[in-house]
């Protein structure tokens, strides 16, 4: 199919028309016409490069109550997605060839997004020996990402080797950075407020710990480092040294660790219990300085769709994790342009520039130019609407914004020229 995309305004600047043909962008100017093409009518809305999502959790294998590679492209794509990372703490654990490769093929039957698995870093993700990491960037799946996200690999001496391992094949290691013997039994983050409440507290300097260490052996070996959602100001700090001593670090924030804070712990609410947990104000405009001032690279949802029964119960034994493909993007604008932190162009780089170049992905996250694949989305800002978790596309309903009015609507989404979402519904 040919579409012409009429009146849209590449990264938020002059309208322009976009014609788009064999799956790629033919041409971007005034006026345009191609007869037979269909016509998407694009006035006032801003044209982006497809979104990338380092991070996110599609629960398949294993968890299919929870969500399954559809459910999750699909939420993806209506967050104006083109390209999403699998973790790889499924049931079994994505830690062999034929584990990636299944999450691959189930991602290309489903054809909404790219789906590129993460490998775990350890065999079952338990931090004991690595898992076949070879084997798995050499499989159908290509992985270049590994992590053992959801947990930390504590051993330093298993750190290097990973680090040391991935560099042959230009590979990167995901670190989830928590100390676990500062975090046993925690609940929130910890400090006043979460003395107050009577919650075991989530040190910031369990995440911080782990970071210094990490970036240290990076440099060393001389390998690709990568830290997932980024929560703390301090980390900010040592990321920022990092990067001025050379080391090959990159970091990710999360959408709700850019908008919300640990006084949502208020409500023993455990829609809000996450992991790493909400931190302070302070920590949260330290968050949104680094990531405009390029100190962190991306963001990335940490999409943690959960069933019910893990969700809805008392804090201490409710599963920590939120919801995040579908509301992304308008919390980055909420968050980073309207605060005039990021234009658009700056959007396009935290969101899919550079989380596309971290992953090794080289058809996302290219710019809007003729000649370049046709992955992009059309976003209406001037929507402002309160979110309701009955309407998403997640399998799960566990999103920390319900009731919450969000600026931006995603209206279409288009894959290789293929468009995922028109009028803001999926197309499958």
């Amino acid at each position: 199919m040919t579409y012409l995309i009429k009146g849209a305004r590449p990264y938020g600047g002059d309208a322009a028309d976009i014609l788009i043909e064999d799956g790629r962008i033919a041409a971007i100017g005034e006026n345009l016409s191609a007869p037979g093409a269909e016509v998407v009518e694009a006035v006032g809305l801003i044209a982006l490069p497809g979104l990338v999502d380092l991070h996110t959790h599609l629960r398949e294998p294993g968890r299919e109550d929870a969500e399954t590679v559809e459910t999750g492209s699909r939420a993806a794509a209506l967050g104006g997605f083109t390209a999403v990372h699998a973790m790889a703490n499924t049931d079994p654990v994505a830690d062999t060839a034929g584990v990636v490769e299944q999450v691959w093929r189930l991602g290309q039957e489903a054809a909404l997004v790219d789906v590129v698995p993460v490998g775990a870093v350890t065999v079952g993700l338990k931090g004991e020996r690595l898992a076949e990491l070879g084997a798995m960037a050499d499989s159908a799946a290509r992985v270049r990402v590994f992590s053992d996200d959801g947990s930390c690999v504590a051993d330093p001496a298993l750190m290097r080797r990973a680090l040391e391992y991935v560099k042959a094949f230009d590979g990167v290691v995901a670190q989830h950075a928590e100390e676990p013997r500062l975090t046993a039994g925690a609940q929130m983050h910890e400090g006043d407020r979460s003395a107050r409440l009577g919650l075991t507290g989530w040190p910031a300097a369990a995440e911080e710990a782990i970071i210094a260490r990490d970036v240290l052996l990076a440099g060393h070996v001389g390998a690709r480092l990568h830290v997932c959602h980024v929560s703390t100001a301090g980390s900010v700090e040592i990321l920022r040294w990092a990067k001025g001593r050379g080391v090959q670090v990159t970091a990710e924030v999360t959408p709700h660790h850019l908008l919300l804070t640990d006084a949502c712990a208020e409500s023993y609410d455990p829609v809000f219990k996450v992991n790493p947990p909400l931190r302070t104000d302070a920590d949260v405009q330290a968050l949104r300085a680094g990531l405009a001032d390029g100190t962190i690279d991306a963001v990335a949802t940490d999409h943690a769709p959960h069933a019910v029964e893990d969700k809805e119960s008392e804090w201490a034994q409710a599963r920590p994790g939120m919801l995040g493909l579908e509301q992304a993007l308008s919390v980055v604008v909420e968050t980073m342009v309207e605060t005039g932190l990021l234009d658009w162009q700056g959007v396009a780089d935290r969101m899919s520039a550079r989380p596309a170049a971290i992953g090794r992905l080289e058809n996302h996250g290219r710019p809007l130019a003729p000649g370049e694949p046709a992955n992009l989305l059309l976003l209406d800002p001037a929507v402002r609407a309160p979110v309701d978790p009955a309407t998403l596309a997640s399998r799960s309903r566990n999103s920390p914004y319900a009731g919450r009015e969000l600026p931006g609507r995603v209206v279409a989404t288009f894959l290789r020229g293929t468009p995922t979402v028109l009028d803001g519904k999926a197309t499958r």
